[in-house]
């Protein structure tokens, strides 16, 4: 299971990002995949989730409505389109698989090792 996270890079508050994650060795569509994301100094932080049978994404409060994910399971490829970007969404952003929460009733990230590969750095600043 390979998942290779691109696209990050500095842009200015207010601007606008699209990430892309390529899968290698399976389908976007044979798990959930989404993303999270680690500030300096921070925890990681749950950003998106999309189910594998709908396509449906979920999304953190934090990035509701300024963030899109997607997928394109032609090419196995995710994607993250981030609009209105803010100093606070700084962070490196991984891609990874997504599980079953039954305690939030929803789809998270995983964070454990193995099943998110290199992350790319989006910097917020003007």
């Amino acid at each position: 299971l390979q998942l290779q996270a691109s696209g990050g890079g500095l842009v200015q508050p207010g601007g606008s990002l699209r990430l892309s994650c390529a899968a290698s060795g399976f389908t976007v569509d044979y798990y959930a995949i989404g993303w999270f994301r680690q500030a300096p100094g921070k925890e990681r932080e749950g950003v998106s989730c999309i189910s594998k049978t709908e396509g449906i994404p979920n999304y953190a409060d934090s990035v509701k409505g300024r963030f899109t994910a997607s997928r394109d399971k032609a090419k196995s490829m995710v994607y993250l389109q981030m609009n209105s970007l803010k100093p606070e969404d700084t962070a490196v952003y991984y891609c990874t698989t997504c599980r079953w929460d039954e305690t939030v009733g929803r789809l998270v990230p995983r964070y454990e090792n193995g099943y998110f590969g290199q992350g790319t750095l989006v910097t917020v600043s003007s």
